[in-house]
């Protein structure tokens, strides 16, 4: 099996739901992280804090330095992920496809190295 991850972002700038639409996505990505475990395609998923949360941390020269904010500049930014198992990419494209309509926008998804 191979680990892939499904990538969740959002553009800058653009409104997110709130209300009863955040709850109605909630419930829906709840379902689908029930189905991943309940197939044993699930290895890990999380939704990360905004992207203004960001901490940068940069140990390349001799002392360390911490910034506040995101390392790159960019239109979109990662809000959530999974890390599933699938046997092929089509089996994962298909696993994504009931993310991507479960958490109402586009997942992106990437083998891990070595897989």
């Amino acid at each position: 099996m191979t680990q892939y991850m499904f990538s969740v972002n959002h553009e800058v700038g653009e409104e997110l739901p709130t209300g009863d639409d955040v709850q109605r996505m909630f419930t829906q990505v709840d379902a689908f992280n029930q189905e991943l475990q309940s197939t044993g395609a699930w290895v890990f998923a999380g939704g990360l804090m905004p992207v203004s949360d960001a901490t940068c941390v940069d140990a390349t020269g001799a002392e360390p330095v911490i910034t506040d904010g995101p390392y790159a500049e960019a239109k979109e930014y990662l809000g959530g992920f999974w890390v599933v198992e699938a046997s092929d990419l089509d089996s994962a494209l298909a696993i994504a496809s009931k993310g991507s309509a479960a958490c109402e926008g586009k997942v992106e998804v990437r083998p891990f190295q070595g897989e």
